[in-house]
């Protein structure tokens, strides 16, 4: 199955996700981990074709991306 431009570029958020999840304190990476997953799962019934949306939410995406990966930030709820 070939991906779309689109799709590779959720999986790669979704993965820098996982990675900055990886620098933040032990006791709080389940939370980070959890966090980003229901992000991405509270939109996966967006359609495929709906460029607009899906370019807008990886915008929102990269900003908290962003955001949480500031090493000032320890903990997420």
């Amino acid at each position: 199955m070939r991906l779309s431009g689109l799709q590779k570029n959720v999986l790669a958020l979704y993965r820098q996700c996982l990675r900055e999840c990886r620098k933040k304190p032990e006791a709080s990476r389940e939370n980070f981990r959890v966090f980003a997953r229901n992000e991405f799962e509270k939109n996966i019934k967006i359609d495929k074709r709906d460029f607009g949306a899906i370019e807008f939410l990886l915008r929102k995406g990269r900003r908290q991306l962003d955001m949480y990966a500031s090493p000032g930030v320890k903990d997420i709820r």
